[in-house]
């Protein structure tokens, strides 16, 4: 999740040592509040749902001057298609695209549904026929069996979906599934407890199909949702993924086929076949990334940053060394390999019309890996191959046509996805399993050898290999020094940013980290990335930069940025510069422009309860207070478990004098998810408002015992405690935090504050001194000495 400051309340740090909650509570109010106003970052296809500046001798495409005009192109029946590309129909007959998704027939369903029954915790489900129908028998959202016809089927293999009909023309994702190769039914999430109160039930918004899944199985999808009845009336011009999803309307096509001229792109907005490694990644980056939509649907021409928001390679979702870990898809990873910054494409290896692999087996690896040491394949930059022998055991070390032989099982490990989708990860990584083993990330040889202790799998692979050789710095170790606070951070870090071949989407993840490590380095580098090529870099360098100035000082550097050529480097701009005074923001050109654009993307995505809040936010910003509630309601009517509109909403109502309803509202919240450690910390907070101090403490410490990976919650309630009096308990309660999270500055900034207010001054010198080593230019270290 993309992590904001707050937009709108800000003031002086607080001095350690003088926290009061009198001042303290309202700023966290607001954080609460306002640090939400990106949640749109987090909506991302779990179907369950560019940087395109590549490193190496290839360059990234410069930004163009001005956002791309809109495209007159019609979709046309794809029919029309099969009469010249005979041979790229035939390949697409059959394929995973062509059959993404499809009615629910007699010859498309795959599962067994004669009157089977499958039981998984405490929900069974019936799978059975009717009237020529398929229909599934099972809990529905209020926890009552009902019967639900299954419309549309998803996939063919490893697995296949289906998708049931529900109220207000919402498709739902049923979380029971057919093992098309085993041949029976089995659940998504086995042995999870999912149930209709969970939020990965099938009849709950995170499985709506409408929103997070139909795109990617559809051409020309519509969501066509109306907020004012809560329901779609989604739409597309065909099921399964044809031509025009990935060349973009064929109108104009026709008509250049019908009397062939001199345009560049014979009709199309873009010419797939002569297109860069990076305008072909982001095409297929579309479905292939994990990332947010900024509106309903895209346009082919267009950057894919223009119509959604790609994931940086964040902790939740890639290891340290930029594998995968969730669901992340393939765009990820490639566009940090060094394949992408050599100019590979999807389609050197993969067939787009078949989605099969070009050649079978270590074929496909050998059209560039090869004794000549020379690729076959055009607009790829050769240099640094090697003449070797790659498809033999004195390169792989393993039996051929044995596990271990193929060029995947080492430089492609992959990982089970929806329990039995296996993903192969394209990274193109090298094992290494001592770095392995030292960093604490996936490795193809440990992978495999799991029976052998770690250590002799390394030291067979040194034997085999060689040691490391020193070289530049690497960015997985970097960031393992970053993120565990550990010595010479900082200095990793600006090495890694000042580094010129750093593939964009890397260089995204590590601007995210220089708040962490402010400096005026830090600073210098958050900006210079503002005119980086890669619209990702862009967008991060804005979150970074806003992280680091205070509100009134970010208009010079982040006010051009309004009229970037990329919708979310434009709106991300707008998002950082609000809470200006109206009197600032009249002199900044593209302002409303911007901002209203924000604005326009959650509209776009009111269906969801996460735009609602967002809107609510915003609204809040600007001082259209008569339409935060209406916002707030909304998104609970879209998701009654969204628990950050429900504590927003109680602090709204506790702030404009309806305390009443607030309490309510929390009580009936915590009735409701007792286990929520968000629920259980803002009632502390609202305690500690009523001055029912001893209850608030209660409270807080709960919310940290329930998420102790939270850090704001631990942070919080040291303070608290602090103001209580109990200063030790505070001090023990930052310092267990420190040693999960060393990198926590906030942390130990106040740890170094209740030191000294507690005259332990050798203490504050090993902190300070520990800081030092992190982070020499840390401003703070100046303040104190």
């Amino acid at each position: 999740m993309s992590k904001y400051k707050n937009k709108s309340a800000t003031g002086a740090p607080r001095q350690p040592g003088k926290t009061s909650f009198s001042l303290f509570y309202p700023v966290l109010a607001g954080l609460l509040l306002l640090a939400t106003l990106a949640i749109w970052f987090v909506l991302q296809r779990s179907t369950p749902v560019p940087q395109v500046a590549p490193s190496g001798t290839v360059k990234a495409q410069p930004a163009p001057a001005k956002p791309a005009p809109e495209s007159t192109a019609k979709l046309v029946d794809e029919q029309q298609c099969q009469g010249c590309h005979t041979q790229q129909f035939k390949d697409w007959q059959g394929s995973h695209h062509q059959m993404a998704m499809e009615e629910a027939r007699a010859d498309s369903v795959l599962g067994d549904f004669n009157n089977q029954s499958f039981k998984e915790g405490s929900e069974t489900t019936r799978l059975f026929q009717k009237d020529g129908d398929f229909w599934v028998n099972t809990p529905g959202p209020d926890g009552k069996a009902a019967d639900f016809r299954v419309a549309y089927t998803f996939g063919v293999a490893p697995l296949q979906q289906y998708l049931l009909e529900a109220p207000g023309g919402r498709l739902q994702a049923l979380g029971v599934a057919w093992d098309v190769e085993k041949q029976h039914w089995f659940h998504l999430y086995p042995g999870q407890g999912v149930d209709f109160k969970d939020e990965l039930h099938w009849s709950k918004p995170q499985q709506n199909a409408n929103f997070m899944c139909v795109e990617c199985h559809t051409t020309g999808f519509k969501r066509n949702f109306d907020a004012k009845s809560n329901s779609y009336a989604s739409q597309w011009q065909a099921l399964g993924v044809g031509c025009q999803a990935c060349h973009g309307p064929a109108s104009q096509h026709l008509q250049w086929a019908a009397k062939p001229d001199g345009s560049p792109n014979r009709g199309f907005d873009i010419d797939l076949s002569k297109a860069s490694a990076t305008s072909q990644a982001e095409t297929c980056g579309r479905c292939h990334a994990r990332r947010a939509p900024l509106g309903d649907g895209f346009a082919a021409h267009k950057r894919l940053m223009d119509d959604y928001l790609p994931s940086p390679l964040t902790q939740a979702l890639y290891e340290l060394d930029g594998k995968i870990k969730e669901e992340v898809f393939e765009y990820g990873s490639f566009t940090q390999s060094k394949m992408f910054a050599k100019g590979v494409r999807c389609s050197n290896c993969h067939n787009p019309h078949s989605t099969a692999l070009k050649a079978p087996g270590n074929a496909v690896c050998l059209q560039c890996h090869n004794p000549a040491g020379k690729t076959s394949l055009p607009g790829i930059d050769g240099k640094g191959l090697q003449a070797k022998n790659y498809d033999s055991p004195e390169h792989h070390k393993h039996q051929p046509g044995q596990p271990g032989s193929q060029c995947v099982d080492c430089h492609m490990p992959g990982k089970f996805y929806m329990v039995n989708d296996y993903r192969h990860d394209h990274g193109f990584s090298i094992p290494n399993p001592a770095r392995a083993l030292k960093l604490g990330t996936p490795d193809a040889c440990l992978g495999c050898h799991k029976e052998t202790a770690g250590d002799k799998v390394a030291e067979q692979f040194r034997t085999w290999y060689g040691a490391d050789q020193p070289g530049a710095p690497r960015y997985d170790e970097g960031l393992w020094l970053i993120r565990n606070g550990q010595p010479g951070a900082s200095r990793a870090l600006f090495q890694q940013l000042d580094s010129s071949d750093l593939p964009a989407i890397r260089r995204a993840t590590l601007l995210a980290e220089l708040p962490g490590y402010p400096s005026q380095r830090a600073l210098d580098l958050a900006r210079r990335d503002l005119k980086n090529d890669a619209p990702q870099v862009r967008q991060a360098a804005v979150e970074a930069v806003s992280a680091m100035l205070p509100l009134e000082h970010r208009s010079g550097p982040i006010a051009p940025l309004l009229n970037d050529p990329v919708r979310a480097v434009r709106i991300e701009a707008a998002h950082a510069l609000l809470g200006l005074p109206a009197e600032a923001l009249q002199y900044l050109a593209n302002w409303d422009k911007a901002i209203g654009e924000y604005e326009q993307v959650q509209l776009g995505l009111v269906e969801r309860a996460e735009a609602n809040l967002n809107l609510a936010m915003l609204y809040q910003a600007q001082g259209r207070s008569a339409l935060v509630e209406p916002a707030l309601r909304a998104a609970l009517q879209r998701d009654p478990d969204f628990l950050p509109a429900l504590v927003t909403l109680m602090q709204w109502l506790d702030g404009n004098y309806r305390m009443n309803e607030a309490q309510q509202l929390l009580r009936d919240g915590l009735k409701q998810h007792p286990q929520s450690g968000l629920l259980h910390h803002a009632n502390g907070l609202a305690l500690i408002r009523r001055g029912e101090r001893d209850a608030a403490l209660k409270e807080l410490a709960e919310a940290a015992r329930l998420e102790p990976g939270n850090a704001q919650f631990t942070y919080v309630l040291a303070i608290a405690l602090h103001d209580s009096g109990d200063q030790q308990a505070a001090i023990h309660q930052l310092e267990q935090l420190l040693e999960r999270q060393p990198s926590n500055r906030q942390a130990r900034m106040t740890l170094i504050g209740f030191w000294r207010e507690a005259g332990q001054i050798q203490k504050v010198q090993v902190l300070q001194a520990e800081l030092e080593q992190l982070n020499p230019d840390d401003p703070a270290l100046r303040q104190t000495q």
